[in-house]
This record gives C-alpha cells, structure tokens and sequence, in this order.
C-alpha cells in the first residue's frame, strides 16, 4: 500500500477510533471506583441523541457536546441508584440500562433520522500539521480529536498524581479498608459512575457531532461493547486505552473504505469485521492477561453504612 493510501487511513482509524477511546476511558474510570456498567451502549446512543438535538437546536456545537456528557452522566445516575442505593445486581443493571437508552434514543431520535446538525470539522494545527507522516496523521483532525490527545494524560494523573484518585482506587479495591481510613466508599464510587458517564457520553457525542454530523437510529452500533471489551485489553491502563481504540477505529476504516471501492467480499462479513475482533481481543487478554487482575472489588455492592 502506497503513502498516499496509507496516511489517510490512518487518519480515519484516529477520528473511528475517538468515540471508543472516550468511552473506554469513561469506563475505566467507573470500574476503577469498583463498580461493572455495562450499560455504556446505552449511555453512549442517549449521549449522542441529547447532543445532536442541542446543536440543531443552538447552533453551538461546544454547547452540544456538553449537554452529550451530562446526558451521559444522568443516565448512569440510574445504574448508580440501582446498585448503591437499591444494591441491585450491577450486570442485570447495566443492561437494562443498555436496553433502556437504545430503545428511548430510537424512539425520540426518529423524528430526527437523516436530519443535519452543526458540529465539528477538521482543521490543521499550524506548525505541527506539517511534521512528515505524523501531521498529516494526527493534526489535521477536529477539535474533539485534539482535546482527546489530553484524556489519556488527564487520566493517568488522576490516578496516579491526586489524592482523589486514589481514594476511588482503594474504593475499587478494598472499599472496607477505605471506609476504616476515613473514607466515604459509596461516594467515591458515585464519582466514578457519574465521571465515567460524562465521559461515555462525550463519546456519543462526538458521533453525532463530529463523525457523521447527521442522526440515525442505532448510531453507536455496538461501539459501546467494543468499549467494554476494551478495557479489558488494556488492563486498566490508559495507554493500552489508546492503543485500542485506533485499532479498533483502523478496522471499522479499513471495511468501510472496502466497501468503497466495491469488493467482491460480502458487505456483512465486512460489517463483522470490528465484532470479530472484538472477540480476538477479549481472547487475547483473557491469555496475555494472566496476573493483571481487575480491581479487586469490582461488581461487589457496597453495604449502607450505619
């Protein structure tokens, strides 16, 4: 394959990759603070739906793509009322949640389907857009790609550099131990959930947003269980975060533009394409990552205390 074919790929894989690795991120950050959400899908399609109807309705993109993260957020606020306040079971809770936000996005989303929105498009950054290979790869994207270069750093300085971060660690690890520090368990991992939500719900965003710039039911199409699955390829560890997610976003570029260019193989098997990976992945870890252990009280509810 000749440079000239190969750099806009990897381009595309950057911006396919971008709504992954925000909700990858986002789901860290929950199962980090102890608690499973399966529900990013659903947080994920609401995020997006809540932010294209906002930019068609003010023309603000910026404004768009943070009413996407609060919807984010307040629909994990319906995982974390169920499993901290109700101690329901946190699998059976994340795919309600899934369920719910899919089918509530489809059908408040339909009057909508097909319809444009303002939102983001690509520009150069001076100076850095022209570094040979890297420029023309990195720096010649939208403004929610840039700001997503920072989320991975953001993420490994909270946990490693705050002391909020490790409280929400120990909470995800040892929350008895937590609480017998002077610590509120049950709080720390509300942050985590309602963090984790912003953060999915950024994602959806920037499909609706940046990706297509238009609405259709069914918009995320699987990407948050991609997302699931890619927090176990990366071991809780933001850089194997991003190292996913343009993988992940080079596959789902690489079929569409074979799809593009009129292959004889079948348009379903090269729908299946990023699913069938996703299982690779999940075998991949489930081999490479013996001795990576999960935080150690993930899934486990936290008693009320007092």
């Amino acid at each position: 394959m000749s440079i000239d074919l190969l750099l806009p790929l990897l381009a595309a894989a950057v911006q396919s990759g971008t709504p992954i690795l925000y909700a990858t991120l986002g789901e860290m950050f929950t199962e980090r603070s102890g608690v499973l959400n399966l529900g990013v899908e659903g947080m994920m399609i609401v995020g997006a739906l809540f932010a294209f109807v906002t930019a068609k309705l003010t023309g603000s993109p910026w404004l768009a793509f943070m009413v996407g993260g609060l919807a984010g957020m307040l629909f994990s606020s319906l995982h974390g009322l169920v499993c901290l306040v109700f101690q329901g079971n946190q699998v059976v809770s994340g795919l309600a949640l899934t369920i719910l936000g899919v089918g509530l996005a489809n059908y408040l989303g339909t009057p909508h389907v097909g319809l444009p929105a303002p939102g983001f498009y690509p520009f150069a950054v001076p100076f850095l857009s022209d570094i040979p290979v890297l420029g023309r790869v990195l720096f010649r994207q939208d403004a929610l790609v840039y700001l997503s270069y920072f989320m991975p750093v953001l993420y490994w300085w909270v946990w490693k550099r705050t002391r909020f971060g490790m409280a929400v660690e120990a909470s995800g690890e040892n929350p008895r131990a937590a609480s017998a520090a002077g610590l509120n368990p049950r709080r720390l991992r509300w942050a985590g959930i309602l963090i984790g939500g912003m953060l999915v719900g950024f994602g959806g965003a920037y499909l609706s947003l940046a990706y297509t710039h238009l609405w259709t039911n069914g918009l995320t199409a699987g990407r948050g269980w991609i997302a699931v699955a890619l927090v176990i390829f990366a071991f809780w560890r933001p850089e194997r975060a991003v190292l996913g997610a343009y993988l992940f976003g080079g596959v789902m570029a690489f079929q569409l533009r074979l799809q593009a260019t009129g292959t004889d193989l079948p348009s379903s098997m090269l729908l299946m394409l990023p699913y069938a990976l996703t299982i690779l992945v999940l075998l991949f870890s489930a081999v490479r990552g013996k001795g990576v252990e999960a935080p150690a009280a993930l899934g486990d509810n936290v008693e009320p205390e007092g």
